[in-house]
């Protein structure tokens, strides 16, 4: 990797992950993608999937209180804790995006924003009306319930429903923003399983809202078109390089204490 420079434009990496991975080795990548961008000012986005489909929980977030340990290894559900807050989120059918970057990406709430916007206009591209929400009465917390049970201000709906939830962290003058774009599969597990099933969900998958199927390349293809105006020289990731950079925070992505400790 490239000493970190102090220029105010990071070099952006883009990696486009075509091995869909378990949870674990996810969120531990997303940990590395961000310890890269504290200490090398580097920037990345990272699109990629989930193999087996795997239940997320926030960093916060009191998962066994709220989901039911028991229940969901009765349900043989792969689980993992994210490094990041906000809340439970299902990843099946999906694309699955992570931005590190330094500071000078911008704060956490001008990161969160610049962000969807991108989202927003990559959705645009693959067919949808999509917006973002306005800023809710009251926004939610750790305890209630699903990511996508209801937008917290910012996020991408089309037709009123929520198509992409997204969760943050600040690290040593970096952030990690990672989430989930719905392309074929929703929520209904994560509403189940907290007992907040409901007649019409909040959130709905892209094939539902556009009436066709919404292939991972092709919403990947959007994003990247969408990101463009980010970099004019995208730079490609050493991604072998930067997994086994990730295997020394495997261990603890993979241990129960921590996926369980709230």
């Amino acid at each position: 990797m490239p000493e970190r420079s102090d220029a105010d434009t990071p070099t952006w990496h883009l990696w486009l992950d075509t091995t869909p991975r378990p949870g674990w080795q996810n969120m531990a990548i997303d940990q590395t993608l961000l310890e890269q961008s504290a200490r090398q000012g580097l920037a990345f986005l990272r699109l990629y999937r989930w193999e087996p489909h795997c239940l997320s929980f926030g960093r916060h977030e009191p998962a066994g209180r709220r989901y039911g340990r028991e229940r969901i290894l009765a349900l043989g559900v792969d689980t993992v804790r994210r490094p990041t807050g906000g809340r439970a989120v299902w990843h099946a059918r999906e694309l699955t995006y992570a931005v590190a970057a330094p500071d000078s990406f911008g704060s956490l709430p001008e990161a969160y924003q610049r962000i969807h916007r991108m989202l927003r206009d990559a959705v645009r591209r693959l067919g949808g009306e999509a917006e973002l929400a306005p800023p809710p009465s009251r926004v939610p917390g750790p305890a209630d319930g699903a990511c996508f049970a209801a937008p917290v201000g910012g996020e991408i709906m089309v037709r009123g429903q929520k198509v992409v939830g997204s969760a943050q962290v600040r690290q040593d003058g970096a952030i990690l923003q990672h989430g989930a774009m719905l392309l074929e599969d929703d929520q209904a597990l994560v509403h189940a399983l907290a007992g907040t099933a409901l007649e019409a969900a909040p959130e709905a998958p892209l094939s539902t809202l556009l009436g066709r199927p919404v292939p991972f390349a092709e919403a990947a293809s959007a994003v990247i078109e969408a990101a463009a105006p980010w970099s004019s020289d995208w730079q490609e990731t050493d991604a072998d390089a930067l997994v086994r950079l990730a295997a020394r925070h495997e261990a603890r992505y993979r241990d129960d204490s921590w996926t369980w400790e709230r």
